[in-house]
């Protein structure tokens, strides 16, 4: 097995890399490894290269061609969930192939984030890619309010708010006839959206679908919105 760690651009200078102590302490406490181990050394935006342990450092070997991403770029909207539910949403998420995070205050968010929240959602993403395998770390957007995050996806995209009630086509048939390259999907909090939120969706563009007959919890639909997306994109 061939471990994966992401690197920042200061850390590669031509064919070395500069390992900083958390990245230390992974490789030789955690996982055990010494001078002479291999792991994979990703950028997060896609490039990803075979390195050498050489004791603080790790030498360049060779680029590594992975294909590990869906073939349509998925931005995860999502009302924020009380607690620390996001920072599980962001986890499985990316696991399963989110590329952008965009994460909302809707009229019934309870959480007020701080950035030192948004640092550890960037951190468990972080972590995640590097777990799952993927050629990029997904991008985790500043916290916004309902109305600007729907009014900022101006390009073409298949854009879907998710729905917990109603006669309302699912996810996953919908997708079997998406147009664009790029998808937005939605997902409310405790609650889910009031009609105003859902009105305003519909006014710029947005599809209302459902994930089932069931009532899913805040953090369950956006796992379940993303597996059903993947599952319609890979052909599962």
């Amino acid at each position: 097995m061939v471990y994966r760690l992401v690197i920042t651009p200061e850390q590669q200078q031509e064919q070395k890399i500069t390992l900083t102590l958390g990245q230390q302490h992974y490789l030789f406490r955690v996982l055990r490894l010494g001078n002479g181990d291999r792991f994979v050394a990703m950028d997060g935006g896609g490039k990803s290269w075979l390195a050498e342990i050489a004791a603080e450092s790790a030498n360049i070997i060779e680029s590594v061609d992975i294909s590990t991403e869906l073939p349509v770029e998925i931005t995860l909207i999502t009302a924020l969930p009380k607690g620390s539910g996001y920072e599980q949403v962001v986890r499985c998420c990316t696991e399963l192939g989110v590329s952008t995070f965009l994460p909302v205050i809707s009229d019934r968010t309870l959480l007020k984030p701080s950035p030192n929240k948004v640092d550890r959602w960037r951190k468990i993403a972080t972590e995640a890619a590097e777990q799952s395998e993927r050629q990029i770390v997904p991008a985790i957007l500043d916290p916004i309010k309902f109305a600007l995050a729907m009014n900022s996806v101006d390009q073409p995209q298949d854009k879907y708010i998710c729905v917990a009630r109603g006669d309302l086509p699912t996810l996953g048939n919908c997708l079997q006839t998406r147009q664009e390259a790029e998808l937005v999907i939605a997902t409310g909090c405790e609650g889910g959206w009031t009609e105003a939120e859902i009105k305003l969706a519909i006014a710029v563009g947005y599809q209302p679908v459902s994930l089932g007959s069931r009532i899913l919890r805040a953090v369950t639909a956006p796992i379940v919105a993303l597996s059903v997306a993947v599952a319609a994109l890979e052909k599962i």
